[in-house]
């Protein structure tokens, strides 16, 4: 590990201001609770993205009769954006904890919004699906670095607490995209959906600079692994295309076989190079400690579960009759649930209490509701409890795992670390999208009945996700 507490130098300031962290002012750094402007900072990012990642999907039906496209070209819109995020999270993680995650972050941040911007302009379907990839590498630099960036700044008897309040910021994030969504897409049009995002991204730039701590432990790099770089990207975006053809894209079952086989090649090439390699993308030692490997598989678990109601509730709500901002209303219930749960439950539940029961118990009532889903009928009413009983338990689930996750690893990989949870989230929150995309797909919206078949079918795969991370 090199310990690096200086700015570098650079010959030409110019250069310096772009690519060295700057410290921040001494009235903030002499602070005692200093730390919590950094998360506080953090908060933004993770608001941000999520408020993202929710907003869009109330504009499908904006974006269906706006571009003439089906359910399944605007379900791209998404999955292309996921794509890029989750195969650019480790590889930014890992770029981070050599060249400083502050500088990282704020880069991630500017080119986000910049993108965001680009993306309300969009001329075309195709051209809002590029912009949304450079909006994904953007996120990739801010999700990778979120995490650790809260953890090396938290005292570490603090960490679940300030990982609790991250979490809900990004329930916030959640609980106001589809509000916000519905409103916008129904008054002033889809493209306000990515406008959104630049006020917030501006304001969280300018505290960045000043309130974000430089890094202070690195992991030195000699070169870049380009080839796990590429072998880790054909596997995930394999994997999840795969996936999303099965979905409904007008793709031949020998074509999806295809993905998934070289998805499965890709994944194994992958491994065997970073066992070799001098300098390899991922420590795979990391994934070898029992709470990081559990851990993940519980994100991804978690993640499947947040945001597959958000495909579902908007689409089965809208398909008989309720309006979009009403439909986003009803959803809200959802990330409230996450956003209570996520700061309440260190005063909920006894401090002594350890991280994996706070996980079991999150786990369990998030089964349960989900379960749930099987027997209501496809109205606004009763999925109001149901989706806030989801919240809470995922609210519950969540600090504790990424507490578990990155109390497990060595604050010089954090970035590495962060990239890898936010990797595994984003691989959650793609197959949530795609494969309640498909269930609904496969049951057909032409009647009340193909509508509640599309609900038991998507509720199967919920319940299912939940017990794997129980």
């Amino acid at each position: 590990m090199a310990t690096d507490t200086r700015p570098r130098r650079s010959g030409r300031w110019g250069l310096a201001l772009l690519t060295v962290e700057r410290p921040r002012p001494e009235s903030i750094r002499a602070r005692p609770n200093s730390w919590w402007l950094a998360v506080a900072t953090v908060c933004f990012g993770a608001f941000m993205g999520q408020l993202d990642a929710s907003i869009v999907t109330l504009a499908y039906g904006g974006l269906r009769s706006g571009f003439h496209a089906s359910l399944a070209a605007v379900e791209w819109v998404s999955l292309a954006y996921l794509l890029a995020l989750v195969a650019l999270l480790v590889p930014a993680g890992r770029l981070a904890d050599a060249h400083g995650r502050k500088l990282l972050y704020l880069y991630g941040f500017a080119v986000f919004t910049l993108a965001s911007a680009a993306c309300g302009f969009a001329p075309s379907l195709t051209a809002l699906v590029a912009f949304r990839v450079v909006q994904a590498a953007g996120a990739a630099m801010m999700q990778a670095n979120s995490v650790a960036l809260v953890t090396t700044s938290a005292p570490r008897e603090r960490m679940r607490s300030a990982l609790g309040v991250q979490a809900a910021a990004q329930a916030l994030g959640l609980a106001l995209g589809p509000t916000v969504g519905g409103a916008l897409v129904a008054t002033l049009g889809w493209r306000w959906v990515f406008w959104v995002n630049v006020p917030v991204g501006v304001i969280a730039l300018v505290g960045g600079h000043y309130l974000l701590p430089r890094t202070r432990a690195r992991t030195r790099v000699t070169r870049f692994d380009w080839p796990g770089l590429l072998l880790l990207a054909t596997a995930t975006t394999g994997a999840l295309m795969g996936v999303s053809a099965a979905s409904g894209l007008p793709v031949p079952g020998w074509g999806v076989a295809a993905l998934f086989v070289v998805a499965a090649a890709a994944g194994r090439a992958f491994v065997r190079h970073q066992r070799r390699a001098a300098a390899p993308l991922l420590d795979l030692a990391l994934l070898r400690v029992r709470a990081v490997a559990y851990g993940l598989v519980g994100a991804l678990s978690g993640y499947l579960v947040l945001f597959g109601p958000l495909v579902l509730v908007p689409v089965v709500l809208t398909a008989r009759g309720v309006s979009e901002l009403t439909a986003g209303l009803v959803l809200t219930a959802l990330p409230a649930g996450f956003a209570l749960a996520a700061t309440g439950g260190d005063r909920l539940l006894p401090r002594g209490l350890a991280d994996r029961t706070r996980c079991l118990a999150g786990a369990g009532v998030f089964t349960l509701a989900t379960a749930g889903l099987l027997v209501v009928p496809p109205v606004a009413g009763p999925l109001v409890p149901l989706l806030a009983v989801t919240g809470l338990g995922l609210g519950l689930f969540t600090p504790a795992n990424n507490a578990l996750i990155m109390g497990a690893i060595p604050a010089r990989c954090s970035g590495t670390g962060g990239g890898l949870v936010n990797m595994t989230r984003g691989l959650g929150t793609a197959l949530g999208v795609a494969l309640v995309t498909l269930a609904l797909q496969l049951a057909g919206t032409g009647g009340d009945a193909d509508l509640r078949a599309g609900m038991r079918w998507s509720a199967v795969v919920l319940a299912g996700a939940s017990l794997v991370a129980v």
